[in-house]
């Protein structure tokens, strides 16, 4: 499996079918979190699963893979109170998530941004404008 299967499995796997055995198949058991709401390991991962919406969905556009990096580009339902536009980016170590790091930001739909886009890059991957 390339780098970018193993977080598009380990994703789908944990926030979609919410199996949280997921966790010991795709994270690194020393697994390093840098969003400063979680903890580091395996536990804070457990400790994230029942505080989801029920109806979670992490949407990703644009994904990039260099070496061991993996960075995501994607719209997520049910983080919070409204949707949000999420860059993650992975580390991948002996074929699993490392270290995470996410930047978040609200989505504002394109009819109230400044430039009239969208936030998503579904269009990107679609080749649409």
């Amino acid at each position: 499996m390339s780098n970018k299967e193993i977080v598009l499995k380990a994703m789908n796997e944990l926030f979609h079918e919410k199996d949280s055995r997921a966790i010991e198949r795709y994270w690194h058991e020393s697994y390093v979190q840098h969003n400063p709401s979680m903890i580091n390991g395996h536990e804070g991962l457990r400790n994230l699963l029942p505080m989801l919406d029920s109806n979670f969905k992490w949407q990703p556009g644009i994904i990039v893979e260099e070496n061991n990096i993996v960075i995501t580009h994607s719209l997520v339902h049910g983080w919070g109170p409204v949707q949000v536009i999420v860059v993650d980016i992975f580390r991948i170590e002996d074929g699993k998530i490392a270290e995470h790091w996410d930047v978040v930001q609200e989505e504002t739909p394109a009819l109230k941004s400044a430039s009239g886009n969208v936030m998503t890059s579904f269009n990107v991957l679609t080749n649409e404008k």
